[in-house]
């Protein structure tokens, strides 16, 4: 296993939360992150998976004409543009903004039951491409902050 340091970047596109499982996630133009948590005011702030990341390059992946989706309509905490999810491995970390640091934990996740998305295109982007983080530093993120990836890991 070795450590890459890189300088990939990309930009946060928009940033969503809920209050409850369950709800639709609205988007909020800033948000406040904690260490150790997620974001202020979204329902899996305290969860295992704190925080969750797609970016917006894999919405053009999952085109149908009943469905419109927008940015956190797959749940996603954080919608990116420029960054290429694929390329990273659980371990990797991210600086977001000035001050955000996480380091990714999960890649994708099962679909769950009665997903509308998978129903009406046949398929869910975020098992293959959603991304789940812990927050190693926190801070406050706007729209259109930088995110750069600050080391990752490879298991060659």
């Amino acid at each position: 296993m070795t450590i890459n340091q890189c300088s990939k970047i990309g930009r946060v596109f928009k940033i969503s939360i809920s209050p409850q499982k369950g709800q639709k996630k609205m988007n909020i133009p800033v948000a406040t992150i904690r260490q150790g948590c997620g974001i202020d005011g979204d329902a899996h702030s305290e969860s295992t998976r704190p925080l969750s990341l797609l970016p917006l390059e894999s919405f053009a992946k999952l085109w149908h004409p009943r469905l419109q989706l927008n940015p956190g309509d797959f749940a996603e905490n954080i919608t990116t543009v420029g960054l290429d999810f694929s390329q990273f491995a659980v371990g990797s970390r991210l600086m977001l903004g000035n001050s955000i640091e996480i380091e990714i934990t999960q890649i994708g996740k099962i679909c769950h039951n009665g997903c509308i998305i998978r129903e009406l295109a046949g398929d869910c982007i975020m098992p293959r491409e959603g991304v789940f983080a812990k927050i190693i530093s926190g801070g406050e993120l706007k729209e259109g902050d930088p995110i750069r990836m600050v080391s990752s890991y490879d298991y060659a």
